[in-house]
């Protein structure tokens, strides 16, 4: 009877909050970008100011970079190099292979450009200035962002969406009172552009640079900014057309841009487009017709109301948004923190007040950015996900895959997005080509490698304008194989064997890469290992005979990378049925790695020694990437590894950037500490003031700060929430592994694990109530629990297991199974 009605008042809860949208709002308008509010559709990002008399949306569009295809040849002299750096890593003369390694780079990644801004004037019928309830939101729910206020009397409201199935902007104003609205819109850009008046439209065009150094870097001679002045030094054509739909009043259109005089309601609707045509197009030698692109868009638009475009696209953003539902605590009573705006509840929320609510809030709002940024047919999303207002950006706003644009999808299959997962995954198997061709020229591999940086383009060289790079990040040679755990977790969480047939080429090549990459290595125990060299650990240094230095052989996180991507490639050509004897091959070699090794101080190790740390609480902690996003180390399978993971954790710390805390709270889920993945949760929700970012948290419009703002830290805050209420990694449905004391009551719906099933989860007093199980396929089914269980309907018993209990049982396609603590 209690768990009944335990479920009842629970999903009574759900249900209230089901109808309750979830909300950021604010009382005042931005003054800061990192105050504005996001909305996009994986094509077109917008960051909405919500200032009374002078809007300011600015625009972004995923495919607008910078540059062009790398050429097939970079470095033809690199390779050389290579038997050198390796010959001074053996010699221990690490300043040697350092300054070798630099000769074994390729280019800067290119830049994600501003496409724009768009301002809008509103003149008031008043000479009063002062406007009063003013309020601003982005409702996350529906995907919307609202800005409304009252001048002497009359109510003014405006909504911003972008939709996907219309591939559009709307701004919609309206008013209390007819004929209240004059506006005046305009549209610029850092991107040279011409503007003019074209049959009652506003058409902003012009092209993107054809190079743009990273902000971090300036040559020794020349412009950081490059516009090319023949063809083939171009970038990128872009298009915006913008026009506006009133009701009442006169709309006129001329070049200076697009004049309401006296109208009810008004709709402006925009399109954008570019001329990228893949990674492999120049972009204006063969790019695509972009003005025919933007117009017929808009066309097409110009079709349906405001009211038909909006009613399609919260339909559409719900049916992702939806799939999840997350209550932490008690929703019978109300929540007075709600009453509070989000900045100054952010700031309450850092002084240590409880606010389970936030921390939901929190936890969606990553998944509202994951469909916003990053959908089927797009681009991957970046670092800044697909809002940048930067020419020159924080690293260049590009693909870092060495940890930042891994964690931006950590959350997409356990979070029920797996399709928002398909631009990154289309995305690895156009890197692999140019890939290919880096392991060739680079070190006369086979397969395919990637480093430190990408971009649109693909780029797969290490970075450094050909020497100027640090190899300390610019000379890691892991991407490819870490990229290809995505692919992998794909197929694991949906069992889609036609997907896993396409990508299991590209995972085979990455593996045969690290096949050729590695090198043997006789070690003091007279046993001989296969390891990296040269290796580094991301962005860190070591210390040796009293000098500082990143170059070494057989670190900790290249062997964790390996031995994962080992692993898959094994099971994922005995799923196929093929590759018999590279699959022999890999297995035998996966058995030769160096295993992993505990130093002196009872952590594992990061370097091939045991070396003293330069930064001891770097923000990097690479070398736990086989506890996570890998699975060698585990506190149910492998105890030892796991305490030394664990003294790692504690001799780092917890303080960090944005995206390092969020990685912690992973960490800290999957060592089953819900009390350290709790803290490091609130960490990452410390509130940081835009005007001064002087440390890693959240800014007023919960945006991640590195500072500056990575999206990366959203993603990762929001998987990690994910971790600490289920776990799949280690082939098992684990429930509430990391569990923290303050969440002592709750329920989570829709969340996803491997083996394609849904999972409901409902808990009271710390303690599982009840679990509800779908079998999307029909896979075999092995649960975790620490309190004993059963299955209705299944007559298999639960073993106990150390602390936990386990039940293991075949389910069938399609069918449901309801879970109960006995």
């Amino acid at each position: 009877m209690k768990i009944i009605l335990t479920l009842m008042t629970f999903l009574c809860a759900c249900l209230a909050q089901a109808q309750s949208p979830l909300k950021l709002w604010y009382e005042q308008p931005a003054d800061n970008w990192e105050e504005a509010l996001p909305v996009g559709n994986g094509h077109i990002g917008a960051m909405v100011f919500g200032r009374v008399e002078d809007e300011l949306i600015q625009i972004n569009d995923g495919t607008l970079w910078s540059g062009k295809p790398q050429p097939q040849s970079v470095n033809p002299t690199a390779f050389p190099n290579l038997r050198l750096i390796r010959e001074a890593i053996e010699q221990k003369d690490y300043g040697k292979a350092t300054s070798l390694c630099k000769n074994m780079q390729g280019f800067y990644t290119e830049s994600y450009m501003p496409l724009g801004d768009v301002k809008i004037h509103q003149t008031f019928n008043s000479n009063r200035r002062q406007f009063d309830n003013y309020r601003r939101e982005l409702i996350l729910n529906d995907a919307v962002a609202t800005t409304s206020f009252s001048v002497r009397g009359v109510d003014f409201t405006r909504e911003v969406i972008v939709s996907a199935p219309d591939d559009v902007m709307l701004i919609r104003y309206s008013a209390s009172k007819e004929g209240a609205l004059n506006l005046d819109l305009t549209v610029e850009s850092q991107l040279r552009p011409t503007v003019e008046a074209h049959d009652g439209w506003l058409v902003m065009k012009g092209v993107a640079p054809g190079r743009v150094d990273p902000s971090y870097y300036q040559r020794k001679e020349g412009e950081s900014i490059i516009y090319g002045d023949i063809d083939q030094n171009r970038g990128m054509r872009y298009q915006t057309d913008i026009t506006a739909n009133n009701e009442g009043g006169t709309v006129i259109v001329d070049d200076k841009g697009i004049h309401v005089q006296g109208a009810d309601k008004v709709t402006f609707y925009l399109t954008i487009a570019t001329s990228f045509n893949g990674a492999y197009k120049h972009p204006y030698t063969e790019g695509k017709d972009e003005k025919a692109l933007a117009d017929n868009t808009m066309q097409k638009a110009l079709t349906k109301p405001f009211e038909a475009i909006k009613a399609a696209h919260v339909e559409d953003f719900q049916k992702y948004f939806h799939r999840v539902r997350l209550q932490l605590g008690d929703k019978t009573t109300d929540n007075p923190n709600v009453k509070v705006p989000t900045d100054l509840r952010l700031k309450v929320y850092g002084y240590g007040c409880e606010d389970q609510q936030l921390e939901e809030l929190f936890f969606q709002f990553g998944r509202y950015l994951l469909i916003s940024s990053s959908r089927p047919g797009g681009t991957p999303a970046n670092l800044q996900g697909i809002w940048n207002p930067h020419i020159r950006p924080p690293w260049s706003s590009n693909f870092t895959i060495n940890i930042n644009t891994e964690m931006n999808y950590w959350p997409a299959e356990p979070g029920n997005l797996s399709e928002m997962h398909e631009p990154l995954l289309e995305w690895i198997q156009q890197l692999e080509k140019n890939g290919t061709n880096t392991a060739k020229e680079f070190y006369h591999a086979r397969g395919w490698v990637a480093h430190h940086n990408s971009d649109i383009w693909a780029l797969a060289t290490p970075v450094g304008d050909r020497g100027d790079g640090d190899p300390l990040w610019a000379n890691w040679y892991m991407g490819g194989a870490w990229l290809c755990q995505h692919l992998w977790e794909h197929y694991a969480f949906t069992g889609d064997k036609e997907y896993l047939q396409k990508v299991y080429p590209t995972m085979k090549n990455a593996a045969i890469f690290c096949m050729d990459w590695l090198v043997e290595s006789k070690e003091s125990d007279g046993k001989t290992y296969l390891l990296t060299s040269p290796s580094t650990s991301p962005e860190n240094h070591f210390r040796y005979d009293g000098k500082t230095y990143a170059v070494n052989k057989g670190t900790t996180m290249d062997i964790a990378i390996i031995s994962d991507l080992f692993a898959n490639v094994i099971k994922a050509s005995e799923i196929l049925d093929t590759d018999k004897k590279l699959r022999s091959q890999i297995t035998a070699m996966k058995s030769r790695l160096l295993p992993y090794r505990i130093g002196k101080q009872g952590r594992l190790q990061e370097w091939y020694e045991d070396y003293d740390d330069v930064d001891p609480h770097h923000r990097h902690i690479s070398h736990l990437f086989a506890l996570h996003p890998g699975k060698d180390i585990s506190p149910i399978k492998t105890p030892d590894l796991a305490k030394a993971a664990d003294k790692t954790f504690e001799i780092r710390g917890d303080e960090g950037t944005g995206w390092s805390k969020a990685w912690k709270i992973n960490f800290a889920a999957r060592l089953l500490d819900g009390q350290h993945a709790y803290k490091m949760l609130r960490e990452t929700m410390s509130y940081v003031d835009p005007k001064n970012p002087r440390h890693g948290g959240t800014f007023p419009n919960l945006f991640d700060a590195h500072p500056p703002f990575q999206i990366d830290g959203n993603f990762g805050a929001t998987a990690g929430m994910i971790e600490m209420l289920l776990q799949s990694h280690l082939d098992e449905i684990h429930l509430l592994p990391a569990l923290p004391k303050k969440w002592s009551r709750g329920m989570v719906t829709g969340l996803k694990a491997r083996g394609n099933f849904d999972v409901d989860i409902i808990w009271d007093e710390s303690k599982l109530t009840t679990a509800t199980i779908r079998s999307v396929i029909g896979s075999d089914c092995k649960i975790r629990a620490d309190v004993p269980i059963q299955v209705e309907g299944v007559g298999t018993q639960c073993v106990k297991e150390g602390k936990y209990y386990t039940l293991t049982f075949k389910t069938e396609k399609g069918k449901q199974y309801q879970i109960k603590s006995k």
